[in-house]
């Protein structure tokens, strides 16, 4: 596993977690919630190819 993947996760938290602060404080909880789920999203997007990865490399290794 790369480091830079944990970077990449944690930079997006920090990134959504401010918007979601500033979305909510201007009464804007609707983008607040849209804005939570698209970094959830694209965080899993992250996770499942790395996953994806892992699946290959254990394939390979096995022969199959």
């Amino acid at each position: 596993m790369d480091v830079d993947l944990i970077f990449k996760i944690a930079a997006i938290g920090i990134l959504v977690s401010i918007l979601n602060i500033v979305l909510n404080k201007s009464g804007r909880e609707e983008q607040a919630m849209m804005t939570t789920l698209a970094g959830l999203v694209v965080v899993l997007m992250l996770v499942v190819r790395e996953i994806a990865n892992l699946f290959d490399t254990v394939k390979a290794l096995f022969g199959f």
